[in-house]
């Protein structure tokens, strides 16, 4: 479902999910044949995880506890 979702945007609409207003929502939706709100979940995930990722970033601690982990 998710990569129907992202399958249906734009090139452009990947790099700047910010553009994606409420008439490309319904497109993207029809597009790859789920409803609008199945792809404001994705939105909202991406903008989540984006957020989670430049916490990490600024977190030197909790990278090296992240990257630490991996070699065990």
């Amino acid at each position: 479902k998710e990569e129907a979702i992202i399958l249906s945007m734009t090139s452009q609409e990947r790099k700047n999910p910010l553009i994606i207003g409420p008439s490309r929502r319904k497109r993207i939706a029809r597009g790859s044949g789920t409803a609008v709100f199945d792809v404001n979940k994705l939105l909202k995930k991406f903008d989540k995880t984006k957020t989670m990722m430049k916490k990490v970033a600024r977190n030197k601690d909790l990278q090296q506890q992240l990257t630490g982990n991996l070699g065990k």
